[in-house]
């Protein structure tokens, strides 16, 4: 959740935007209101808040001051609610970094997107890009020049999702799990068990990008049953934790 802090003299437009707003929609909660410039420099330094939505006049110090103040003790987004005789001036403080101005009485509906926004920017600020994982195109049976390697890799393909092993695919095939072990290795570069890990990675990725499952469901789905150590090797071959990637699919 992105902390809020909302810092207005008016009592009554600031209690209107702390109680009347519905912030765990937007994925915010108030984490503290002030009535002055220099209370919510205070807060700032305090709280260390994601987001200050702040009016520009107040008593002691107005909003500005307390946004160049506040933004050499932490990095914060802000929204500066205005009078319309103070909208061009408030324009002027671009060099602050504010996302957006928003003039009295506040629509609602104008700061709920002016949040969203917000969130949606810091989400893809935070968000590395999605890595291709995906299988080496020449890596397929019939490109194997080893029988065994041929149908170890169509047996991984057909049954990742399932519990194997190489004990059960030594057994099926007649030749020792060490035997057959090398030839695929020395087929694909991989051993059995790294190569299975990779492809069932390279499933899940797949999985996440339709956007339709839960993270523990895409592990087991592609043959994990311990969900920590789904985590431990995605991350190993992706190079990210997978919630990383696509934040909110856990």
């Amino acid at each position: 959740m992105l902390k809020v802090l909302l810092v207005e003299d008016e009592n009554l437009i600031r209690r209107g935007l702390k109680f009347q707003m519905d912030w765990t929609e937007v994925g915010c909660v108030v984490a503290g209101d002030a009535a002055t410039g220099r209370e919510g420099l205070e807060q700032i330094r305090a709280i260390r808040p994601d987001i200050v939505i702040t009016d520009i006049r107040m008593p002691d110090m107005d909003g500005l001051e307390m946004l160049a103040l506040g933004r050499a003790e932490c990095a914060f987004d802000s929204i500066l609610i205005t009078g319309y005789s103070e909208f061009d001036y408030a324009k002027q403080a671009i060099h602050l970094g504010v996302s957006e101005y928003l003039l009295k009485p506040v629509d609602l509906n104008e700061l709920k997107a002016c949040i969203q926004q917000i969130a949606r920017r810091r989400q893809d600020e935070r968000a590395p890009e999605t890595p291709e994982v995906q299988l080496a195109p020449d890596l397929e049976p019939s490109a194997m020049g080893n029988k065994y390697a041929a149908a170890m890799l169509q047996y991984i393909q057909e049954h990742y999702a399932q519990r194997i092993s190489l004990t059960d695919l030594s057994q099926e095939l007649n030749i020792s799990c060490t035997h057959l072990n090398a030839k695929f290795k020395a087929e694909t570069g991989y051993t059995f068990h790294d190569f299975l890990n990779y492809y069932r990675i390279s499933r899940a990725v797949e999985l996440q990008k339709q956007g339709a499952y839960k993270l523990y469901e895409i592990a087991e789905l592609v043959g994990f049953s311990d969900y920590k150590y789904f985590n431990k090797v995605y991350k190993r071959y992706v190079g990210y934790a997978p919630n990383k990637i696509f934040p909110g699919k856990k």
